[in-house]
């Protein structure tokens, strides 16, 4: 038994760097490294929210633009919209609070809200650090199912390249 174990040991290694050589050359050549092109999703109103659509255009996340936690400072309060509430573009709902001024928060399209970011009740100031992050952890303000109303919203608000062209006029003011 100790004599066949001996000579795996000694085998195996030659066989799997042969097996491995032939599977990397295989590989390397076959396909290269691409990335596809997303779809521009994320839009911004006049008001500093912005509002990401899931790829089926029915839910989508929101919250307030970098540019917006910026302009505020510190954020030391958020008041979070409630859970199944329906909302129309514009309307208030909720609120942030910083060291030197407080802002509402307005709904970006119409929509019914179904999650709100329970972190920023205890962390308010995650907005500062990561104002335009939809995953866990992140600054988004509420999810929300898209009413077809809401899709006529979205597509009279601004894209990233006319936002920033807003917020650059904006600055020079």
């Amino acid at each position: 038994m100790a004599s066949i174990a001996r000579c795996l040991r000694v085998a195996r290694p030659t066989a799997f760097s042969a097996a491995l050589r032939t599977s990397v050359s295989r590989t390397i050549g076959a396909r290269p490294f691409s990335v596809t092109a997303t779809n521009e999703i994320r839009k911004y109103t006049r008001e500093h929210e912005w509002v990401d659509l899931s790829a089926d255009m029915k839910t989508g996340v929101m919250g307030i633009s970098e540019y917006a936690a910026k302009q505020l400072g510190d954020i030391v309060y958020v008041e979070l919209p409630e859970e199944g509430k329906e909302v129309q573009a514009g309307d208030a709902i909720g609120a942030v609070e910083s060291v030197k001024s407080a802002a509402d928060i307005n709904s970006p399209i119409s929509g019914k809200i179904t999650q709100v970011n329970l972190v920023l009740e205890e962390k308010p100031g995650t907005i500062n650090q990561v104002a335009e992050d939809d995953s866990h952890g992140g600054g988004w303000v509420a999810k929300l199912q898209v009413s077809e109303e809401g899709l006529k919203d979205f597509e009279a608000l601004l894209d990233t390249k006319a936002y920033e062209e807003y917020t650059a006029e904006e600055g020079e003011h």
